[in-house]
């Protein structure tokens, strides 16, 4: 995991970072059945984040939590204007058009507040923009999903303000198709394209002849975490944008204004905006500037930029330097033949045997030379970090 500038916002200060496979896992439910030890891990993992988020986030961030709370109060605070619970002028709708406008035709208050979080919502996307570069093109494609869940909430209340009570399959395919739109765009666009960077990442940047240090290098940059605050996130957006549809849905003769609505409106939003927060900066944190763009393997063949992974390499004695026994695959794993006597099979170091069950040992016995030297001195030396 690379510690750089998108994460570091204390002022420059060198940040000494614990890693994720230094970490101790409960057994809290995997003393329950070993298939639940996953949740354990996730437990685990999610602490190890928002341990991250205590120890790199700054002012940077903090600014921007600010921001975009205010931008929740002021956008739909009512108390002693009453635009909002009134049902306002039903007549009057969108933004601009002269006496045709909505927007321009509220209370002088209520307008103003408004524009001032329109100017907060602004100053948070641009901060957001400017903070993550490798996470634009991904940050663009979240947004749009957004857009299009608040629209199949507004456009599922249109036609039956008392969604989703009493309402048949043309209620909920608006929802149901926003979702999907937003779950292609999270799950197979922006998921994949971090996955998939995370993945080259590993491959180039930590690459070992030891297999153990390449496995540890997975685990500390697992997104078991990031990958479930996506799943929460899109969910809260849902419960935010269905409750802010709900409170103002009924005309103005029949709306019975729930203030109740309107703080789960806020609530819910402002976790999944923090949720939003987290999923852009992590993955920048845990690239760092090793990486210009986070993409898909497809969008990076279609750019020119394709990633060879690491060929088969046959190790060589160090002392001799001539080809040994022992073979390092294509994802750091080093094969080498059992030793046992009669046997013919083969495995990893530290592993048991695929066809007697001895232990593969971690030296290797050249056969031209006869020194018995460590597995990892017959690969070429990659500088892991």
């Amino acid at each position: 995991m690379e510690q750089t500038g998108a994460g570091n916002s204390s002022d420059g200060e060198e940040l000494l970072m614990d890693r994720l496979s230094d970490c101790s896992i409960g057994n809290r439910f995997s003393q329950l059945h070993h298939r639940l030890s996953i949740i354990d891990l996730l437990f685990m993992e999610i602490k190890y984040d928002f341990l991250l988020v205590r120890k790199f986030w700054g002012r940077k961030e903090g600014a921007m939590i600010g921001l975009f709370v205010a931008g929740f109060f002021l956008g739909t605070w009512d108390l002693g204007i009453g635009e909002i619970s009134s049902g306002g002028d039903y007549n009057r709708w969108g933004i601009l058009g002269g006496e045709d406008s909505g927007f321009l035709h509220i209370r002088d208050l209520a307008l103003i507040i408004s524009l001032l979080s329109v100017i907060c919502w602004f100053g948070f996307i641009v901060m957001l923009w400017n903070s993550y570069p490798i996470m634009r093109e991904n940050m663009v494609y979240l947004i749009i999903g957004m857009g299009f869940i608040q629209f199949g909430h507004i456009k599922s209340h249109a036609d039956n303000p008392d969604f989703p009570w009493e309402s048949g399959i043309g209620g909920w395919i608006w929802v149901l198709v926003s979702n999907l739109v937003m779950l292609f765009l999270s799950i197979f666009v922006v998921r994949r394209a971090v996955v998939e960077t995370r993945d080259i990442h590993v491959q180039r940047k930590h690459f070992h002849p030891d297999p153990r240090v390449i496995d540890r290098a997975w685990k500390d940059h697992s997104l078991l975490a990031w990958s479930l605050g996506i799943a929460v996130w899109i969910t809260l957006l849902n419960i935010s944008f269905w409750s802010s549809a709900h409170s103002i849905a009924p005309s103005p003769g029949d709306l019975d204004f729930s203030y109740s609505l309107v703080l789960l409106h806020v609530l819910s939003g402002i976790m999944a905006t923090f949720l939003l927060l987290v999923i852009v900066w992590f993955p920048e944190f845990m690239l760092g500037s090793a990486e210009v763009r986070i993409q898909s393997s497809r969008a990076r063949e279609v750019s020119g930029e394709v990633f060879e992974p690491k060929k088969t390499e046959q190790g060589k004695c160090p002392v001799c330097n001539q080809n040994t026994t022992a073979i390092q695959g294509s994802n750091g794993e080093v094969i080498i033949p059992c030793e046992s006597d009669g046997c013919s099979g083969k495995g990893e170091i530290g592993s048991e045997c695929e066809q007697c069950g001895s232990r593969i040992p971690s030296r290797v016995i050249c056969a031209n030379c006869g020194s018995n030297t460590p597995v990892g001195s017959h690969f070429g030396r990659v500088e892991a970090w």
